[in-house]
């Protein structure tokens, strides 16, 4: 959204909305005790607002860079919906109770956090998307979890690790499209050179859970009793059979044979009803019933029956309010050129290469700190500093991998973020009835956060920050993108803002 007619507000009033929202929000997490950031964001948003009115803007004009990033962000809140559908309906085919009964029976407990990493990071590479393989896979994974009396937030960690590798990877993936687009570089280019940082992050993570899972993991009598008790009931419960495994796989065939996620969801959705009023026995009021509040059921086991009573697309609407005042927000933040002011000093401050790339993953990273939104963290500072890496020579490869490393990887560690309120809700990690312990999955998900910083130290060691081939500048010859007006003085780089947002 371009705003040439509003002036770019001064440092100090820039940060006006952000700190005075992250003082709220501050407030109502620890002086209450209370995790619910909505309200705390409207009135972020609402400070903003006033802030667009002292610099000129009229209301309309607010409103419709709100209305406009909320827009953009419609198909996640779809996926969102189809995803509750799925869990509900899921359980209730049968298809989660099998992926738990087959993983208690085969999966080896001291191997469980490393193998749930791997699995997920499949998946999602397979399905392009990180918010349906922790809706459908890495629930099954929290439930075997469980059984193996393994921390729900260590199970967490592992599922949001491997889920969001994938996201970050998969050719399928919006944030691994979008990162290149805002950036001008191909698909298969930025993804070949994430691998330098991906490769080793996930690395470390695998052998961090593996070794976990073998200090967690005690195989006493009654750990092994606790596993039969859930497999038994399971039984008792539901048809277990390989077969139930097919709505699953129908999901993973079409993402593979890159239909739209939003239909390929609600296949499977129709998939899982189909399977459960043929094999379980659900009548189609059931299903409805179970499709928007969730599945329920009472097994007099407490960990099935934690486990198993969720889903529908009732469940998500905790998720989705939060989502659209975040987005809010964020368009407000861009609407007002609050956001393009702080990153526009940002930028002046910065020293060489190494703190060019520390700047873009750190405002990435910012970005969703204060703006909610994995989308917007990921194309503002991609807009923004993409003049800054041509001016110097370097390759925008560089950028887009601290963008995507900054934007995707760190969405699900931020709470309040589209990406960490929905694994939050999706995993059932109970944080907004009080059980903060679980948010401890936020260190825990170490290859999200270790990847961006080996990517801060190959820019000051020199190492995979590759230069501009002659290729790239005589396209940004060609495009106009090779700007002049970016200028060296002492080190530091200085951009003009109206140059930087002709590049989204």
């Amino acid at each position: 959204m371009e705003n040439p007619t509003t002036k770019l507000p001064s440092l100090t009033l820039a940060l006006i909305p952000i700190v005075s929202t992250l003082f709220v929000l501050g407030i109502q997490l620890f002086y209450f005790g209370d995790f619910t950031p909505h309200i705390p964001l409207a009135i972020g948003l609402a400070i903003t607002s006033l802030v667009g009115i002292k610099q000129g803007l009229r209301w309309d004009k607010i409103e419709e860079g709100i209305f406009h990033v909320i827009h953009v962000s419609l198909p996640s809140v779809s996926v969102l919906i189809c995803v509750g559908m799925i869990i509900g309906v899921w359980i209730a085919s049968g298809t989660v109770p099998t992926l738990i009964y087959y993983g208690l029976t085969f999966v080896s407990p001291q191997i469980f956090l490393a193998a749930a990493m791997v699995l997920c990071s499949v998946v999602s590479l397979a399905l392009g998307t990180s918010w349906g393989t922790v809706g459908t896979v890495g629930l099954a994974l929290m439930g075997i979890g469980a059984g193996f009396d393994i921390p729900m937030y260590w199970t967490a960690g592992a599922v949001v690790s491997g889920a969001f590798f994938g996201d970050k990877v998969s050719p399928l993936s919006d944030t691994t499209n979008l990162a290149p687009a805002v950036t001008g570089t191909n698909v298969f280019s930025h993804i070949r050179n994430m691998m330098p940082t991906t490769i080793p992050a996930m690395l470390i993570a695998f052998l961090i859970y593996l070794t976990a899972g073998y200090a967690l993991y005690e195989p006493e009598g009654a750990s092994m009793q606790r596993i039969q008790t859930i497999t038994q009931t399971l039984e008792a419960n539901f048809t277990i059979s390989p077969w139930l495994l097919l709505p699953a796989l129908l999901v993973i065939v079409l993402a593979v044979k890159r239909m739209p996620p939003i239909p390929s969801l609600f296949a499977g959705v129709l998939a899982g009803a189909i399977t459960a009023m043929i094999v379980q026995g659900s009548t189609i009021h059931e299903l409805f019933t179970y499709g928007n509040n969730g599945y329920s059921i009472s097994t007099g086991v407490s960990e099935i029956d934690s486990l198993l009573n969720r889903g529908g697309i009732q469940s998500m609407m905790w998720t989705i309010s939060l989502v659209l005042i975040a987005l809010g927000f964020g368009g407000a933040l861009e609407r007002t050129r609050c956001l393009e002011a702080i990153v526009s000093t940002i930028i002046s401050k910065v020293h060489g290469f190494a703190g060019v790339q520390t700047a873009a993953a750190s405002t990435s990273v910012a970005t969703n700190l204060v703006a909610g939104d994995p989308y917007l963290s990921i194309a503002l500072p991609g807009r923004m500093y993409a003049p800054v890496y041509r001016g110097m020579g370097y390759s925008t490869l560089n950028l887009s991998r601290a963008i995507e490393e900054g934007g995707t990887l760190i969405s699900p560690l931020v709470p309040w973020n589209a990406g960490g309120a929905f694994v939050i809700s999706a995993l059932g990690l109970g944080i907004a009835e009080g059980q903060l312990e679980n948010l401890l999955y936020i260190p825990l998900a170490f290859a999200c956060w270790v990847s961006p910083l080996i990517g801060v130290f190959y820019a000051y060691a020199g190492l995979f920050s590759p230069r501009a081939t002659p290729e790239e500048i005589r396209e940004w010859k060609e495009k106009g993108e090779l700007v002049s007006d970016i200028s060296a003085m002492n080190g530091s780089y200085s951009v003009d803002s109206q140059t930087a947002s002709a590049t989204r």
